[in-house]
């Protein structure tokens, strides 16, 4: 299952929003007001949890400086991958889209495909407002 976040324009610059986003504690920014948990385990590792929901540990596995971080699954049964690209428009604007990928069966994507597109498009949305 792959899923896009709307592409998100901030006045920023990429190093400005790659900064942001490497800094695994300012996701708690990010996250919708339905979040339960949030707690940062490590510097390149935290967990949260939403309503309703399991408990989710992501770990930065990939940096790739302006323009990309790749978060993974840290432990748990289901393995996946969000990942954050970043597009320099100008000195002072960048594009932000996120992208999520994991490989579920066809039930378990059928249940949980609505909540994470949402659950990414929030992330996204708050990006601006956060910087």
């Amino acid at each position: 299952m792959k899923l896009e976040s709307p592409k998100i324009n901030v006045s920023k610059s990429s190093d400005d929003v790659f900064n942001f986003l490497s800094e695994v504690k300012n996701f708690e920014s990010l996250m919708p007001e339905n979040i339960s948990k949030f707690e940062v385990i490590s510097d390149d590792k935290f967990l949260f949890a939403l309503k309703g929901m399991p408990e989710i540990i992501l770990k930065k596995k990939e940096e790739i400086p302006p323009n990309k971080i790749v978060f993974g699954a840290a432990g748990g049964k289901i393995d996946f991958s969000l990942i954050c690209n970043i597009i320099q428009i100008d000195p002072t604007e960048s594009e932000v889209r996120l992208d999520f990928t994991g490989d579920f069966n066809p039930m378990m994507s059928m249940m949980i495909k609505s909540p994470i597109k949402k659950f990414i498009e929030t992330l996204a949305t708050s990006i601006p407002k956060a910087i």
